[in-house]
């Protein structure tokens, strides 16, 4: 945790306390503070992917702000760029974090706002941030193409990169006299093509309301902008097809164990006692595949079916249990609490199957119509551990504890078959794998860092987290519902 505090403290920081001061002193605010200004008062933020690039070299938070907020009383799912960082440039994890905050609000059906101050594409990565750059822009696409709607209000620079929110937004505000969209800088223009043009006439914000018809609204100053981002919002909200109960009874037993319970392995029932409603699961078969928890609950009034590792292999039975489940669990949210080495291994999963019955699995989780929301508490090493909602399953939330680890062999596999190669050899790897290596390599921190998950949490705020991911599921089917 204090690894963590210390990471998500210099994410916030942003460029550092010289630019913060010289970005407030143009009369401009941060990420945070225009993010806070846009929220309904007293609403909770569920900030995702905050140290997106840690371990990578890059700005850690890849000086942008993402996750999901109430905005109107509609949760929104929100991008924030932060020009206190590099200027605002976008780098591959930039891209990333935007693609996936993108691809949350398309799956939950929710409005994507996006508050854009960037100097286009940090020039120090351009190679590889050439295919997440286009998968930003192949998101942003699909998302007005599943009728979510995208409202994009700009401070200051957009160029390059940085335009593409504007230009596929439904609805568009600019700040008068701050505003510039435009492909390319003056300077870059006049290298190009030898024309020399000041910025504000190459796309400033009245040339953008004026002539191009890009600028739907111009706002007088960076609070009117958010009042106008408020506006829009009210305008598309759409009534819920059903609310769950307005009074909820809170967990009998306290959240402050979650630490206590992380560090002994995540028992999925003392988990589920500090999550659930009431303390109340109804668990299904509790007699059979007993590595694995199945049943009923509730968090925050909304319904969900659980899928809880309760040790650290899965076996034929503990598959079997989990097919029949995800069956019958349909169309209702399912939650997934993983702390997996893998699959079985061994003579006797082999004969019984295991290979097959590991495969149905895949297919049935990557086609179940039921969201999925993936908290991973401790292991999730190899197929197994990424079989049960990993990335590949298209989770709607994947979500890690600082306990949890993850890597595509686990750890004991990798330096055995090291050692093998080595003996085969009758000499030193290639490549020595030391288990120091591979506990960094497969560490919450470093697995987020590299956007593998939407981010990690305190133990403690799960069944917060889990509300506000139910809630957006909830709120898209109601949208849903509601659209012609």
């Amino acid at each position: 945790m204090a690894e963590l505090d210390a990471a998500i403290v210099k994410a916030r920081e942003g460029g550092g306390e010289k630019q913060v001061t010289r970005h407030h002193a143009r009369g401009k605010l941060l990420p945070r503070e225009r993010i806070e200004l846009l929220l309904d008062r007293d609403t909770a933020f569920l900030e995702l992917s905050t140290i997106a690039g840690f371990g990578t070299g890059h700005p850690v938070g890849a000086g942008v702000v993402t996750g999901i907020g109430v905005v109107e009383g509609t949760e929104c799912v929100i991008i924030a760029s932060d020009p206190t960082v590099r200027g605002g440039a976008v780098n591959a994890y930039s891209l990333l974090k935007m693609e996936r905050a993108a691809q949350i609000a398309a799956d939950n059906g929710l409005p994507l706002v996006s508050l854009i101050e960037s100097d286009g594409l940090d020039p120090s990565g351009q190679a590889e941030a050439l295919l997440p750059g286009g998968a930003v822009l192949g998101g942003q696409a699909r998302l007005r193409g599943r009728g979510s709607p995208s409202i994009c209000a700009i401070f200051g620079i957009a160029t390059a990169a940085g335009m593409s929110l504007p230009a596929l937004a439904d609805q568009v505000i600019l700040v008068r006299g701050q505003a510039r969209v435009h492909l390319a800088g003056s300077h870059v223009v006049r290298a190009a093509t030898g024309e020399v043009v000041d910025e504000e006439a190459l796309g400033g914000a009245t040339l953008h309301a004026t002539r191009t018809g890009l600028a739907d609204l111009l706002a007088e100053d960076e609070r009117d902008a958010l009042r106008l981002v408020r506006h829009a919002v009210r305008r598309l909200r759409t009534p819920r097809t059903a609310s769950p109960p307005g009074l909820v009874a809170p967990p009998k037993y306290d959240a402050d164990d979650l630490i206590a319970v992380a560090a002994a392995t995540s028992p999925a029932r003392e988990t589920l006692a500090r999550i659930l409603d009431g303390s109340e699961f109804d668990e299904v078969a509790p007699l059979f595949g007993e590595g694995l928890v199945t049943g009923w609950g509730s968090v925050h009034g909304h319904p969900i079916g659980v899928i809880a590792s309760d040790r650290p292999m899965l076996g034929v039975d503990e598959i079997a249990k989990a097919l029949r489940f995800i069956e019958i669990s349909a169309p209702v949210p399912l939650v997934l609490l993983v702390n997996s080495t893998g699959f079985a291994v061994g003579g006797d999963d082999e004969s019984r199957g295991i290979a097959v019955s590991a495969a149905r699995l895949v297919r049935a989780l990557a086609n179940t119509p039921a969201p999925l929301i993936t908290i991973v508490t401790g292991s999730a090493h190899g197929p197994g551990g990424q079989a049960l909602g990993g990335r590949g399953m298209n989770p709607r939330f994947l979500l890690s504890w600082p306990t949890a680890r993850a890597s595509a062999l686990p750890p004991a596999q990798v330096l055995a078959i090291a050692e093998h190669r080595s003996l085969a050899d009758d000499g030193e790897p290639d490549h020595p794998v030391t288990a120091l290596r591979l506990e960094e390599e497969s560490s919450a921190m470093r697995r987020s860092g590299l956007l593998a998950d939407d981010g990690i949490i305190d133990p403690r705020d799960t069944r917060t987290v889990l509300g506000i991911c139910l809630s957006s599921i909830h709120r898209g089917a109601a949208s849903e519902g509601n659209r012609p």
